[in-house]
């Protein structure tokens, strides 16, 4: 019997190990079906080109450099992002399913914070140079609280498609019930839609 359970156990740590990153690939990249010719073009991001000599936008921006942005990154188990925090912006809380987040701060300083499965809160103020872990799949969230200058982050993920799971519009902009989640929340409809309403995309 306890072979057994030893066994069970050990089989689901091998899964669960086997499962935890993006999968081993046997070429030395992937390449699109699409695609005949491949060069050094291929393996090269030009975005964010330019990118340090414009103005801080209106509002929090991220500019990935993921899978879906950048092909080359199919089967490297890395992706990246650039943040900008313009002055009291916020990124809300969200999740990366796939990847753990490693925050390097740039320019400015950020309040950055995590909370655990034990539901522990976990907070820094990370100033210029600074750099922060987010473990993988918890929440986290970071907030520019500075009331004069903006900031900036780079994020490097160990996936190449880290995934990101935003809190308040999986939770309130994705059609689940008025009642489900006024029960959930222990309020009312009314609190819930007007929640909804601060979600909703402005024309």
């Amino acid at each position: 019997m306890a072979s057994s359970l030893i066994n069970a156990v050990l089989f689901v740590t091998f899964i669960a190990m086997v499962t935890a990153s993006d999968p081993d690939i046997i070429t030395d990249f992937v390449s699109p079906a699409n695609l005949t010719k491949i060069d050094g073009d291929f393996f090269t991001f030009t975005s964010l080109r330019g990118f340090f000599d414009s103005d801080y936008p209106p509002n929090f921006k991220v500019t990935k450099a993921g899978m879906a942005e950048f092909p080359a990154l199919n089967g490297q188990s890395v992706s990246f992002a650039v943040l900008e925090y313009p002055v009291g912006t916020i990124n809300p809380p969200h999740i990366h399913p796939r990847s753990a987040e490693l925050l390097f701060v740039v320019d400015g300083s950020l309040e950055v914070g995590f909370v655990d499965t034990t539901n522990k809160l976990f907070t820094q103020t990370l100033q210029l140079g600074d750099m922060f872990v987010f473990p993988k799949g918890l929440v986290h969230y970071q907030s520019n609280a500075d009331s004069k200058n903006p900031a900036t982050a780079i994020s490097a993920f160990g996936s190449a498609n880290a995934g990101t799971v935003s809190v308040p519009t999986t939770v309130f902009a994705t059609g689940i019930d008025d009642n489900i989640l006024a029960k959930a929340f222990k309020t009312d409809v009314a609190t819930i839609q007007k929640l909804r309403a601060g979600l909703a995309v402005k024309a």
